[in-house]
């Protein structure tokens, strides 16, 4: 009698496991289904059907700023909280950042900002995960080939950080799915897009609704990761993604430059690659465009490019959403030839005005140090953010070297460039009198020179 009460319990909890079981086989099928029909839609979507929202979730500004005080995140993200402190973390992780674009360079970005702690995210794309992607994906797997870009990254980022608030969209940015796209308040907005009307046209509105955007330029055909840079849009060189959005912006929106950019010094050492059909034969690359507009031939790519494209984006955004200044490498075109011409430049107007060199005290490396990093080879008085720009390459023969207080020696932390015509006025002058009469050149000379101070410990 024990025995059959025995046999029927077990035989009731194993029919109770299975309709259990089964129910979420079902659940998860369909939610799989609802995933497929996604990315299956994607080229429907494009063509006027509304695009897919992975998740369901409204695009209002949600994030959890206590997520610090679980002992797990805390610990995940316990490296960033040392090196940022408590509260300039807890910043980043009370953050909200779309990033558009989830290729090479944006899958990357995603993908670091999430492990930074960034509390939400939203990723855009409009494309799938193809198997020639995989040389430059910051996750995708094989398995992931046919799936959507924004799918991929948000089951992945879920097993790393599941924490994060993260939306996905299977969209094409354009003028019908900006108030989607960009509403919220999103403290970062990062541009990873390669066709130029739609980063044209992303950029522009970022600067109409006054959002903090950083945008990639061209990744492609490149292969020295040292000539990548940080700087404003009207400084990038040598890329024609960037020459092409200068241009669009100027002539559309009246925009001239204040928008941050990741671009290479480096010349691209590949061309587009003839578009062939499935003949073999050259054909018209728009005769397969799914989007019109849209690149379809190819740009090489070496895929360790766009992964540290993406991965200055973070960098960028983290310490800037974190509080913390870093000063960029310059953008400066002068060679070893440059810096001794200025230091010798110095010493003979020291010679010519003071009768005396030794109070030159600094050599040619100092010299580098202080025309690259400090005044970023431009005259101290072109410093405002309207002044950068071309002037940036501004021949070395109109800069020289002088003192920014006639009373001191002409140390690290005492001497400014400025253009032949500049000098004689400048030495003319008290500091008592641009104090008093330039209050916020002062202010900033004075600031830059500060910091060469904390720079040498002095």
């Amino acid at each position: 009698m024990e025995k059959g009460k025995y046999l029927a319990l077990v035989g009731g909890g194993a029919l109770l496991g299975s309709v259990s079981t089964f129910f979420l086989l079902r659940l998860l099928q369909s939610q799989k289904r609802g995933v497929s029909q996604c990315s299956k839609n994607v080229a429907a979507d494009l063509n006027g059907v509304e695009g897919c929202t992975i998740g369901e979730k409204k695009n209002d500004r949600v994030v959890n700023e206590d997520l610090l005080k679980d002992e797990i995140v805390s610990e995940q993200l316990t490296r960033n909280i040392q090196f940022f402190g408590f509260e300039s973390q807890q910043k980043v992780t009370a953050s909200y950042v779309v990033v558009i674009g989830l290729g090479g360079v944006g899958s990357h970005a995603a993908s670091m900002l999430l492990r930074s702690g960034i509390g939400k995210l939203l990723l855009v794309d409009f494309d799938q995960v193809s198997l020639s992607s995989l040389n430059r994906h910051a996750v995708a797997t094989r398995a992931d080939v046919g799936i959507s870009k924004t799918q991929c990254l948000k089951e992945h980022f879920l097993s790393i950080f599941p924490e994060c608030q993260i939306d996905a969209k299977v969209l094409l940015y354009d003028s019908s799915t900006e108030e989607e796209i960009l509403s919220g308040h999103p403290d970062f907005v990062l541009d990873c897009i390669d066709n130029i009307d739609t980063k044209v046209a992303l950029l522009a509105a970022c600067v109409r609704r006054g959002l903090k955007v950083l945008s990639a330029t061209g990744a492609g055909a490149r292969a020295d990761p040292t000539r990548i840079r940080i700087a404003d849009l009207r400084e990038s060189t040598n890329d024609p993604l960037s020459r092409a959005v200068r241009h669009r912006l100027r002539k559309d929106y009246g925009i001239e430059g204040g928008i941050p950019v990741v671009f290479s010094l480096e010349k691209p050492k590949a061309k587009l690659l003839p578009f062939k059909g499935p003949s073999g034969e050259e054909e018209n690359p728009s005769d397969y465009q799914i989007v019109p507009g849209f690149r379809v031939r190819i740009i090489p790519v070496l895929g360790t490019i766009p992964a540290i494209f993406g991965q200055f984006m973070a960098s960028y955004v983290v310490t800037e959403l974190a509080g913390v200044h870093v000063q960029t490498e310059p953008v400066v075109n002068f060679d070893m030839d440059h810096y001794y011409t200025l230091h010798q430049r110095l010493i003979e107007h020291e010679e010519s005005l003071y009768g005396t060199s030794m109070e030159v005290q600094v050599d040619v490396e100092e010299v580098m140090y202080i025309v690259k990093e400090l005044w970023h080879g431009r005259s101290a008085r072109e410093q405002l953010v309207e002044d950068v720009g071309r002037g940036m390459w501004r021949s070395v023969n109109e800069l020289m070297l002088v003192r920014w207080d006639r009373t001191k020696p002409s140390s690290i932390s005492n001497l400014i460039l400025l253009k032949f015509k500049e000098v004689d006025e400048h030495e003319s002058r008290t500091l008592d009198d641009i104090k008093e009469n330039e209050p916020e050149f002062y202010s900033r000379v004075t600031a830059v020179l500060k910091r060469v101070e904390l720079d040498f410990g002095l």
